[in-house]
């Protein structure tokens, strides 16, 4: 840490004395007389942006609304579970459409960690640093660091640290008695030439994200169900590890020719680990459903399995008038690696190399009417076809796409688990259309999702005859169909001036469901009635309210964490529970801070809200949270 702080000394010092100009488009700053830097002098970007020649420098966000969701499942709207604690592993609700049509590892219960850390592109005239800082309840920590500067007004660089550190919930030994351990890291820069027809970007980032598993609360059928809320409740493991490790390195480099030409270049290279460990001798040996027989200790399994990616993307791409296109070629080589699969025959292979032939085109009439397309065909009858409209009234999309299973669902050796398929490919389809409206202090969205699953591949829990010897969860292909129809509303109402009112209500309707494969609960419902306004003159911009989320009884997905995956079972139900939170969040010159109390509602009830069989929600405790920003 000290190093760090030394290494923003040293750059605001260095870029006080420069003060640099912005990129084009700005003008130099006179701050002799008056502090001029700030959120709006420090601007950021995506990737993305300035791929597609937007770049669309936007300042800081300081807003206040929502600032206290801290959580990853909060963060996502809900859309996602865990295992009831920060930083476990966690699935989607909802089905979704692969991104990746080629081949990948399989593991992607913790991808939300990795995924949505992905860091932004800065333009700024002073150096720019900002610490956030959540203490947590009962050991739950999370601390981003940022930092970036201009070397001169071509050329930026950054970093961030992000980790996240939370204790054991149950059977906890104290403070320190850690469940998960995660540090992620990354540095980027950007560079641009006078003339601006030459720009290079590259990134570095690593996590690796451990967990302390304890395979859920010990219950057995005569115990009440209050006993998994119990933080003294006996649990399953008690030596258990999962760990995911992720790093990547990322180039994109673009040269203009003409201003509706350019060439471009995106190199990439991926290294994705995911181990399991554990002691045998202090686990109660009838947890585990069967042993294979792996490696020199039995007694002390590390199943490690790894997947390296290697990308190279060249293409053209530039803007016609309101028009924006691109077209490329990639060349993919992966391989997938487990130390107990070398003397089996595999019924696929865990190595390929892939090409890929794509192109993007978007259209944009005005800054909120937007239409685009893309559309990726990989040699051998792998595909994704995307398209999206934007309007003050309307938006929709469209996704088709025929993806490679995931490498581990189809090859797998570990310590207590062995498969061997070879799966065809699956097909996902997702249509989704909403109208808007809004009128004065009413804005209301509806509309409705569909989505198409054939050959879908999943997780599921069998009742083995003898389930010493037989696996009780293996993947499976679905021989036939799955079909959801889900209709949604939301808005936001505005009245007695100050206060607002947000619901969001989806009902999903499992049209086709071959296999059982898919369970999502029925009704799914968030609202939040919050008061807003700026106190004391404007000096306090503040937002206190309640958050509500619930969703009907389901046979919700339950977790193995020797494979990291999450599976279909229909014997523990996850009853309809009201996940209550209060908070208050407030901004002063340029601090924010948040003070938030967790589940309100069970603090009046013996139970709680349990989003994975065996593993119920953190119990109520006070969240405190707070950021600043310094500019000089």
């Amino acid at each position: 840490m000290g190093l760090l702080l030394l290494i923003m000394a040293f750059s605001a010092d260095a870029q006080r004395k420069k003060a640099p100009p912005s990129r084009v488009g700005s003008s130099i700053v006179d701050d002799s007389t008056k502090t001029v830097y700030g959120p709006a002098t420090s601007r950021w970007t995506t990737e993305s942006g300035l791929f597609d020649n937007r770049p669309n420098y936007r300042p800081l966000d300081t807003a206040v609304n929502n600032y206290d969701k801290w959580t990853h499942v909060q963060r996502f709207n809900n859309y996602y579970k865990d295992l009831g604690v920060m930083g476990t592993a966690m699935s989607p609700i909802f089905p979704e459409v692969p991104v990746v049509v080629g081949g990948t590892s399989g593991f992607t219960t913790y991808d939300p960690y990795y995924t949505s850390a992905e860091p932004h592109y800065f333009d700024t005239k002073s150096p720019y640093s900002r610490m956030f800082l959540i203490w947590g309840g009962n050991g739950r920590a999370m601390t981003q660091i940022e930092f970036s500067r201009n070397i001169n007004p071509r050329w930026n660089f950054g970093f961030n640290y992000r980790p996240i550190l939370v204790d054991k919930q149950i059977q906890s030994k104290g403070k320190g008695d850690s469940q998960t351990t995660s540090h992620y890291y990354d540095f980027y820069t950007t560079y641009a030439s006078k003339n601006n027809h030459y720009l290079l970007l590259f990134s570095f980032r690593r996590m690796l994200h451990r967990v302390n598993e304890n395979g859920g609360v010990v219950k057995t059928a005569s115990d009440p169900y209050e006993k998994y809320f119990d933080v003294r409740a006996a649990t399953n493991l008690t030596a258990a590890k999962t760990e995911a490790f992720r790093v990547n390195f990322h180039l994109l480099q673009q040269y203009q020719l003409s201003s509706p030409f350019q060439l471009y270049h995106i190199a990439d290279y991926t290294e994705q680990s995911n181990v399991f460990s554990d002691d045998a001798k202090q686990e109660n040996p009838n947890y585990f459903d069967h042993y294979e027989k792996v490696g020199s200790d039995t007694t002390k399994p590390h199943d490690r399995t790894t997947f390296f990616t290697m990308q190279q993307e060249a293409g053209v791409k530039g803007n016609v008038s309101k028009l924006f296109y691109s077209a490329y070629y990639k060349l993919r080589t992966i391989k997938y690696s487990n130390q107990y699969l070398n003397d089996i025959a595999l019924a696929v292979s865990t190595s390929a190399n892939e090409s890929y032939l794509g192109g993007r085109l978007s259209l944009k009439m005005d800054s909120l009417t937007e239409i685009t397309g893309s559309a990726e065909y990989l040699l051998g009858g792998y595909y994704r076809i995307e398209g999206h409209i934007q309007t003050p009234w309307l938006e929709g999309s469209f996704v088709n796409s025929l993806s490679k299973p995931g490498t581990m669902q189809m090859v797998y050796r570990g310590s207590h688990d062995y498969w061997n398929h070879a799966f065809v490919g699956i097909n996902s389809t997702q249509a989704r259309g909403f109208l808007k409206l809004k009128a004065g202090a009413i804005q209301l969205t509806g509309g409705v999702t569909f989505n198409l699953l054939h050959n879908y591949v999943y997780f599921k829990e069998v009742d083995p005859v003898d389930p010493v010897d037989k696996q009780r969860v293996l993947p499976y292909q679905s021989s036939g169909s799955q079909s959801t129809m889900a209709p949604e509303v939301k808005g936001s109402f505005r009245f007695l001036r100050n206060l607002y009112f947000r619901p969001q209500v989806i009902y999903t309707t499992l049209i086709a469901n071959a296999d059982n494969a898919l369970s999502i609960p029925k009704l799914f419902v968030n609202s939040q009635l919050a008061y807003e306004n700026m106190l004391f003159k404007g000096h306090l911009q503040m937002q206190m309210g309640v958050d509500v989320h619930w969703q009907s009884t389901y046979y919700a997905t339950g977790y193995d964490p020797v494979i990291q995956q999450f599976y279909i079972q229909n014997t523990v139900i996850s009853p309809s529970f009201p996940m209550v939170d209060l908070f208050f969040s407030g901004k002063m010159r340029r601090g924010r801070f948040f003070v938030k109390y967790n589940n309100f509602s069970q603090a009046f009830s013996k139970v709680g809200y349990m989003p994975t069989p065996g593993y119920p929600i953190t119990r109520p405790m006070i969240d405190i949270g707070f950021d600043f920003l310094l500019f000089d």
